[in-house]
């Protein structure tokens, strides 16, 4: 991968893709600092550097394509959350029952895990959220649930999202510019505003 340059600005969804393999998933993981890289990350003019890794990644956070879980139990890992409510309100918004909390994770499907594990991730608030195919193990029906749930989490904080999908109709749907990544560098494939 050459060297490039991309800025994403405050409230903005910008997609991702390319080909498999091409490093779309390492870009995300450089973006968490979660591996090594050369360069320079900003955030909001702050360089990554002037942050702990734990207030880093608590403010930028991916959701991998295939997520992790430590405990037997799903709510254990939401343990943070307080608003019970809310909670309620956001798994119905997903489609998820609302007993999921108690269930084991080894009860749950492909999707669940990719919709309870967005879920996870926003639990901080954060203000960069990084997408790793997350809906690539649902239906169209949850898909577009999950894709309005980001889109209202996006508009109600003002946070960034960055997509990746390999569905180029998906990415024009949820992103307002789409950017190609290939050997040596990224292109813009599609920008909304000028009505391509």
């Amino acid at each position: 991968m050459g060297p490039f340059s991309f800025a994403v600005a405050e409230g903005e969804c910008v997609g991702l893709t390319g080909r498999s393999g091409i490093g779309k998933s390492q870009l995300l993981r450089a973006l968490t600092e979660l591996i090594p890289f050369q360069g320079k990350l900003l955030l909001d003019g702050i360089p990554s550097s002037n942050f702990q890794a734990p207030e880093w990644r608590a403010r930028v956070t991916m959701v991998p394509a295939e997520s992790h879980w430590w405990y037997d139990t799903v709510g254990d890992h939401f343990a943070v959350v307080a608003d019970t409510e809310s909670m309620a309100r956001d798994l119905a918004f997903l489609g998820l029952d609302p007993q999921v909390r108690g269930w084991e994770v080894s009860r749950l499907s492909t999707g669940e895990k990719q919709r309870l594990a967005l879920l996870r991730a926003l639990q901080n608030e954060p203000i960069v959220l990084l997408l790793d195919e997350p809906s690539s193990a649902l239906d169209a029906h949850n898909t577009e649930l999950l894709e309005e749930f980001v889109a209202t989490y996006r508009e109600r904080t003002g946070a960034s999202v960055v997509w990746v999908s390999h569905d180029p109709e998906q990415l024009q749907r949820v992103s307002a510019r789409v950017l190609r990544m290939e050997p040596d560098g990224l292109t813009e494939i599609f920008d909304s505003s000028a009505g391509r």
